[in-house]
């Protein structure tokens, strides 16, 4: 049995990947696999779930000794179970930048796309098989490449994303602006989160200059809600931080509509860093930065000191 997971926190497409991955691995490769996830998944994975009646994958703490794994959405060994390298990991496939650390028992097959979601890459892997995906597996690819595009606003889209999403809603029958809306409304609903809960979403380790940050991003077409929040927000980040090893929690509110982002600056250090960072004025508590939308490519690539 492969198992197949994908990051800490996880989002849409960490939440999904697996379980897109292990229906392949099974179905088509005949070679039993599951998926899990390694915590709850957000407001809009969850809503993926439940629209699609996708049984929700088991959470685990950890992997055995020589089990083996497939990751899917991260090569972070920081966003992984704390025994990953005692796992037996016979394949990475991911978006991001490489991070490094993770070690294995022999040679893999990695692949690393610079698109803007692996679900994208999973149907690229899969080829000519992607065609007997069943309708709800077919749902969550589109549910991975549109939450993590925002609906092709975010500046990690590529062409290729588009024509996949566009090729599976066609399949589908849904259409992307309605289908979009319904996911953004599911991410967009954090009244049942408490403050630390939020700062944890969806985020993720970074250093800089020899600072651990936490940068966590929230993304919404309801921002007025987060920021009414912002005081205890702030006030959250130092117990988050500490109890996670980091200096720093970094909150970027994203407002998918307006296609911009809110730096909460709680201290003088977020404002050095934002300053730095993103060639701004801090003169409060936070700051608006017009046109950031992706930690992967626009935040995570600018942080400096």
């Amino acid at each position: 049995m492969i198992t197949v997971l994908g990051h800490k926190s996880p989002d849409t497409d960490a939440t999904c990947s697996p379980i897109i991955w292990a229906w392949y691995l099974t179905a088509v490769k005949n070679t039993p696999a599951r998926a899990v996830l390694l915590g709850e998944p957000n407001t809009e994975a969850a809503f993926v779930l439940k629209r699609w009646n996708l049984p929700r994958p088991p959470i685990i703490a950890d992997v055995a000794a020589g089990e083996k794994v497939v990751i899917v959405d991260t090569n972070n060994p920081a966003e992984l179970p704390p025994s990953i390298n005692e796992a037996n990991v016979i394949g990475i496939i991911d978006h991001h930048l490489l991070a490094g650390g993770i070690k294995t028992k022999a040679p893999i097959e990695v692949t690393i796309r610079p698109l803007a979601c692996t679900a994208t890459v999973l149907f690229d892997l899969m080829g000519e098989s992607a065609a007997r995906m069943p309708d709800p597996i077919k749902c969550a690819m589109l549910s991975c490449i549109l939450s993590d595009t925002l609906e092709f606003r975010s500046p990690t889209t590529t062409g290729h994303d588009r024509a996949v999403a566009e090729r599976l809603a066609h399949d589908l029958h849904i259409s992307i602006p309605d289908y979009a809306a319904e996911l953004f409304a599911a991410k967009s609903d954090v009244s049942a989160f408490s403050d630390a809960e939020l700062l944890r979403m969806d985020s993720k380790e970074y250093e800089v200059a020899g600072k651990h940050l936490r940068v966590s991003v929230l993304e919404t077409t309801a921002p007025q809600l987060l920021l009414d929040r912002k005081a205890a927000l702030m006030a959250a980040m130092p117990g988050v931080a500490a109890a996670d090893g980091a200096d720093q929690v970094l909150l970027f509110i994203i407002d998918i509509l307006r296609e911009e982002a809110t730096l909460l600056v709680p201290n003088a250090l977020v404002k050095q860093i934002a300053e730095a960072s993103f060639a701004c004025k801090v003169a409060g508590d936070s700051v608006v930065l017009p046109g950031l939308m992706s930690r992967k490519k626009q935040i995570i690539p600018a942080l400096k000191l």
